[in-house]
């Protein structure tokens, strides 16, 4: 019993894991159609929402499992609370469009759930072995699920660029991690941190040429600038509810891990850090801001605006204080809840069995379907930032660390790149409002009409105290468990 009780913290991990276990045994002995995949699908989602509720259940603190490898504080509840709700979120946006394709299979989901499971210890690993096993976990069944639509040409060849450019990062962030693990001694974080704290420690090179490795490995991971280079192939190729997942879960799970990193192993290295960060903040939020101006496919435009939003997220995470920190928590789940309205639309841009991807085929969809075009609207002026909507408040909160921390040219840049970021959200509003209207798409099912409704009232409610004002405060304990 005593055993039992020790493993306590990773509780939610292990219903996840067991449940999948089991989800794969039924799925393998059941017949293998479009039911079977619905049933387990929706075990999934009610599996997610159990492990959920285990983490509310969880007593406040922090606890050390699995000889200090495996961490549980306020900032792994959060973030494992936002990984959870965007996979169950991305599991119901998928039903309809796999269900059309015929890919209403058992094995969709339990990859989703394995996928989950790699996320939540990410932002829960205390040591380099714990880090690696999480990414690696979620990375392997997230190339499968990239792929997944195996008679898609560019379905498989997204998988394939994704697994390649993968196994290139998790390779640079794995060089990195030895060579911490030579120069520290360990592989512990807080054995790491004693060492990067110590007066040697600015000027062993050795562990800031592996800290800087890491961070290539983890920056490809976020999607940040110059290590960017797969997201808009995978977006557009992978099945669009797959696509959905990967600008939700698994970006807010690799910012986790990297604030996780920087904030416990590498407190004392900030000036080094730092600097890193300022760079792949700013090419990020530029080339989000540019690279997308030209594209047709909306797809493409969602994965260069993830690449925009995780500069923005970034410029919080460089002031390197606890407002910060709290900034791009804040910041992380406007941005999870506004892709995943988002992608809700996207999924809705349908004609017969046929989807719907060119930008221009939302022409006069005000005149067909006001009530999504309205909606769809208003995601594009909150993530452009326009006040009052979330996506302003948001910014808010990860530009004014920068500047109380004197980083005054980063925000400016910032503000810069919001400003010309805006004009192709603008434009879609503008094609959908003033264009002459193409043919309606089919009416909206009951699963996306409730995610794009729910995401309408977010960013709509976030500036009411009675909304923003729990999970800024939520946000700011969360931030106080890290080191920064």
């Amino acid at each position: 019993m005593q055993i039992l009780l020790s493993y306590a913290p990773a509780y939610p991990e292990m219903l996840l894991a067991v449940g999948a276990m089991v989800l794969l045994m039924i799925g393998a002995f059941s017949d293998d159609n479009a039911h079977t995949g619905a049933f387990v699908s929706w075990l999934a989602v009610a599996l997610m929402l159990a492990a959920g509720g285990l983490i509310l259940m969880q007593p406040e603190g922090t606890q050390h499992p699995f000889e200090q490898a495996f961490v549980v504080d306020q900032f792994a509840r959060f973030m494992k609370l936002l990984i959870l709700g965007g996979s169950a979120v991305a599991m119901i946006l998928s039903f309809d469009f796999l269900r059309n394709k015929g890919l209403l299979k058992f094995e969709y989901p339990i990859l989703l759930m394995l996928a989950t499971i790699g996320m939540m210890m990410m932002v829960s690993a205390n040591d380099l072995i714990s880090l690696y096993l999480g990414l690696e976990l979620q990375s392997l069944s997230l190339y499968v699920l990239a792929s997944f639509q195996r008679e898609n040409v560019r379905s498989s060849e997204a998988g394939l660029k994704y697994f390649v450019l993968g196994a290139l990062s998790s390779g640079m962030l794995l060089y990195g991690a030895s060579l911490v693990y030579g120069f520290a001694g360990t592989t512990g974080f807080s054995e790491i941190a004693n060492v990067a704290k110590a007066q040697s420690g600015a000027a062993n090179i050795g562990l800031i040429v592996g800290l800087v490795f890491m961070l290539v490995g983890l920056a490809f991971k976020i999607s940040a600038v110059p290590f960017h280079m797969w997201t808009p192939d995978v977006y557009q190729g992978a099945p669009t509810p797959v696509t959905a997942l990967f600008a939700a879960a698994p970006k807010l799970a690799a910012m986790g891990l990297l604030m996780r990193v920087l904030g416990g192993a590498f407190p004392g290295l900030e000036q080094q850090w730092q600097q890193v960060i300022w760079f792949i903040a700013i090419a990020s939020m530029l080339l989000g801001a540019f690279a997308a101006i030209g594209q047709t496919n909306i797809k493409r435009l969602m994965a260069y605006s993830s690449i925009g939003h995780v500069g923005f997220a970034l410029v919080g995470l460089a002031a390197g204080t606890q407002e910060g920190a709290q900034g791009v928590l804040v910041y992380l789940l406007i941005y999870l809840v506004m892709t995943l309205g988002t992608f809700a639309c996207i999924l809705a841009m349908r004609r017969g069995d046929e989807m719907i991807e060119d930008i221009d085929q939302l022409a006069g969809l005000a005149q067909n379907n006001l009530m999504m075009a309205f909606i769809l609207g208003m995601l594009m002026f909150s993530l452009a930032g326009i006040p009052p909507l979330a996506g302003f408040w948001a910014k808010v909160y990860v530009f004014w660390p920068a500047v109380q921390a004197g980083l005054y040219p980063l925000a400016v840049i910032g503000v810069i790149a919001s400003v010309i970021g805006a004009y192709y959200y603008l434009r879609i509003v503008k094609i959908m409002f003033f264009d002459e209207p193409r043919e309606k798409f089919v009416p909206i099912s009951a699963n996306l009409g409730f995610v794009m409704g729910a995401a309408l009232i977010f960013i709509f409610a976030f500036a009411l105290p009675q909304l923003g004002g729990p999970i800024i405060d939520a946000a700011s304990a969360a931030a106080k468990s890290l080191r920064l």
